[in-house]
């Protein structure tokens, strides 16, 4: 019997330091695709949790992250106008992973806080899904050079006034 393990690139972690290049897109596209590229992303959380006098506390965890397997893109049709459309992805789902832990540090939990998180985590990736079509919809898909840089502009605002903190107590 033969086992093959196939090596999966990690996952990028969100920075404001470093940006996408095409070589950290890894997968392979769609004959069928069409699209030019494909940015996957996306926000996953961890915590622990405690209860003290009645009240219960969170250690929490928001990343974001960038999964280099499940992006891709066409060379032949791809320029640096559209690398940043991509990073705008990345930026959003940071923004939404920003967005999530300050919605867990106003909550208040109970007992049942393994739900509450997830709940709160399933309204954050409905908004971000929304988000990200409506970006998409709006700049064209990177064609519309003008809308293009409204959303960079209106994602780098947003980005430097919300808190980037990671834990939430």
């Amino acid at each position: 019997m033969v086992t093959s393990v196939v090596a999966q690139e990690e996952p990028i972690p969100w920075s404001p330091d470093r940006k996408l290049q095409w070589s950290d897109f890894k997968g392979t596209h769609f004959k069928t695709e069409w699209a030019a590229a494909t940015t996957a992303s996306g926000i996953s959380y961890s915590f622990s949790s405690y209860e003290k006098e009645g009240q219960w506390y969170l250690d929490l965890l928001v990343t974001c992250e960038f999964y280099p397997d499940k992006s891709w893109y066409q060379p032949e049709l791809c320029d640096s106008a559209i690398l940043g459309h991509e990073q705008l992805h990345f930026d959003i789902s940071e923004f939404f992973a920003r967005k999530m832990r300050q919605r867990l540090s106003k909550s208040k939990f109970t007992k049942n806080v393994k739900a509450e998180v997830r709940s709160i985590y399933k309204e954050v990736l409905k908004e971000l899904s929304y988000f990200q079509n409506k970006y998409d919809h709006e700049t064209n898909f990177s064609r519309n050079p003008e809308k293009q840089n409204e959303w960079n502009k209106r994602i780098a605002k947003a980005l430097l006034e919300t808190d980037s903190g990671y834990n939430v107590n």
